[in-house]
C-alpha cells in the first residue's frame, strides 16, 4: 500500500481527486519528438524528469518481444520506446487511473500502436506474463517498500537473459538498490550516469 502523510494525495494514489489541471510536455528523446499530455496528482507534470529522460536515453531495448514499463505516469518510457523500436510490444501498468487516462491518450497522440496500458498495482495486470525487458522509474517518494516489490516483482515476468532496468537517484539509493538487485538477480550493472541520477540493469540468470 502507498504510505503518505494524513491528508496529503501522492501521485501513486489510485484515484486522486484533486482537479485535473491538464499540461502539455513537448520534448525530444533520442532526437525524436514527442508530446504528451500532462495533469495534476501525476508525477512531473511540467517536464520529462531527468531520471525518465535518462532512462530513455540509455535504455537497451530487445530486438523484439514484448516489455514492460511498471508505474508508466503518462507514458513518457513505454511510448519512446514504443516508437524507438516498432517491433515490439510494449506494456504500461500504473495504479494511478489518471495516469493511465493520460498514458492511453499519449500512445494515440504519438501514433504508437504497438503499446497497450493497463491500470493495477505494480504486477498485478500482467499476472503470468513473460517480457523480454522490465523498465521502471520506481515512485521512491512512495516508500522503499513498494520499490522493493518492483524489483522483487522483476524477476517473476521476467525471461530467462532478459534484464531489469531501472533509474535511481544516486543520493537515495546508490548503495540500498544496487544491493536489492544483486539478492534478487546475482548481478547489477550501472549502463548510465548523469545529473545525480544512474540507471541500474540486472540480468534474470
Amino acid at each position: 500500500m502507498t504510505r503518505k502523510k494524513p491528508g496529503a494525495e501522492h501521485y501513486y494514489d489510485e484515484l486522486p481527486k484533486s482537479k485535473e489541471n491538464l499540461g502539455l510536455v513537448r520534448t525530444q528523446l533520442r532526437g525524436e519528438p514527442f508530446e504528451f499530455l500532462t495533469a495534476s496528482s501525476v508525477f512531473s507534470k511540467t517536464r520529462v524528469d531527468l531520471g525518465s529522460r535518462l532512462l530513455i536515453e540509455s535504455m537497451i531495448l530487445p530486438e523484439s518481444g514484448t516489455i514492460l514499463d511498471v508505474g508508466c505516469g503518462y507514458g513518457a518510457v513505454g511510448i519512446a520506446a514504443a516508437t524507438f523500436n516498432p517491433r515490439l510490444h510494449v506494456v504500461m501498468t500504473d495504479i494511478n487511473s489518471r495516469a493511465v487516462q493520460l498514458a492511453k491518450y499519449n500512445c494515440e497522440k504519438n501514433k504508437v500502436k504497438n503499446c497497450e496500458v493497463r491500470q493495477g498495482y505494480l504486477y498485478d495486470p500482467v499476472k503470468g506474463g513473460n517480457f523480454k525487458c522490465v523498465l521502471s522509474n520506481p515512485p521512491v517518494s512512495a516508500g522503499m517498500e513498494t520499490v522493493r516489490a518492483i524489483i522483487s516483482g522483476a524477476g517473476k515476468v521476467l525471461d530467462k537473459g532478459a534484464a531489469f532496468q531501472m533509474v535511481i537517484r544516486s543520493k537515495i539509493g546508490a548503495k540500498t538498490l544496487p544491493n536489492l538487485l544483486m539478492e534478487q538477480f546475482r548481478n547489477c550493472t550501472v549502463i548510465a550516469r548523469q545529473s545525480g541520477y544512474r540507471v541500474l540493469s540486472a540480468e534474470k540468470q
